[in-house]
């Protein structure tokens, strides 16, 4: 059993609520894995105590948090310091406490990168086309860019699409009716909304005009493989899985705060999917 010290590093995640998150699991996992004498904890903060509990949490000896929703935009006002990749996408998901200060970063569209690499795809093949028109398409977009991938918007409210492309040229807008007929045009699918999702409406999208050197990636992660992967594998597209995201984008943060690089292996995408 491993047991805390009194200098034990500490880290966790914020948000409102906080409870379904996995990173704990994921976070604990690596801490348990490399004998590490820290601990990573759920903190639910709610909107109105987030500007005084940041802070306060610095001082205490917190080395940083992960931060989810609905607490990504707001809580780069508390930051000393934004990571010039996190100030692109608007949204920081990973703070990081300093001798000088609060740093903020978004690892969101590393960890996409680096799940759609460990699936075997490469992020440069080819345009991309992006399903959605929030946080986590502008997170993918501007990764996506990154390797030099032209990268195309297209969401149900077009008005949405048209915003992001014009905050991240050169991107690009097509109309949501056309999402099924133009995937001959594209290298990669990402669906970042979230249609498919337990509980939420089906994204109904047909795969049918897809050449074979399509890949498909959603980054929702409940269900682990959701309709519009199962549609990928049967035509024998590549198809690459969310939670792989959630699990990548948590190296940068585990490293800065308890400076071990961890893997994101079989072992621990069983742990935290609870499988």
């Amino acid at each position: 059993m491993r047991l805390l010290s009194g200098s034990a590093r500490l880290a966790g995640v914020i948000g409102w609520p906080v409870s379904h998150s996995r990173s704990p699991r994921l976070h604990g996992t690596w801490l348990n894995r490399h004998d590490i004498d820290g601990a990573y904890l759920p903190l639910p903060v709610g909107p109105a105590d987030l500007a005084q509990l940041v802070p306060a949490l610095a001082k205490t000896g917190f080395a940083g948090l992960n931060v989810t929703i609905p607490h990504k935009i707001s809580v780069m006002a508390l930051c000393d310091r934004i990571d010039p990749g996190a100030a692109r996408i608007g949204a920081v998901n990973t703070l990081v406490f300093t001798e000088t200060g609060i740093e903020g970063f978004n690892t969101d569209g590393y960890g996409f990168i680096a799940n759609l690499r460990a699936h075997g795809v490469n992020p440069a093949a080819g345009p991309a086309l992006i399903l959605g028109a929030g946080g986590a398409a502008r997170a993918v977009a501007a990764a996506l860019q990154d390797e030099g991938t032209p990268v195309t918007f297209c969401n149900r409210t077009e008005r949405n699409a048209i915003a992001l492309a014009a905050a991240l040229p050169p991107g690009n807008v097509l109309p949501w009716e056309y999402r099924s007929a133009a995937l001959g045009d594209y290298a990669l699918l990402v669906n970042t909304t979230s249609l498919g999702m337990v509980h939420h409406e089906p994204l109904d999208i047909s795969l049918e005009a897809a050449t074979a050197a399509l890949a498909v990636a959603d980054i929702v992660y409940a269900p682990l493989e959701t309709e519009l992967l199962k549609t990928a594998r049967a035509l024998g597209l590549a198809a690459v899985e969310g939670l792989g995201m959630l699990l990548h984008q948590a190296v940068p943060g585990f490293k800065a705060w308890f400076g071990v690089t961890p893997e994101v292996d079989d072992e621990l995408y069983r742990i935290v999917s609870g499988g």
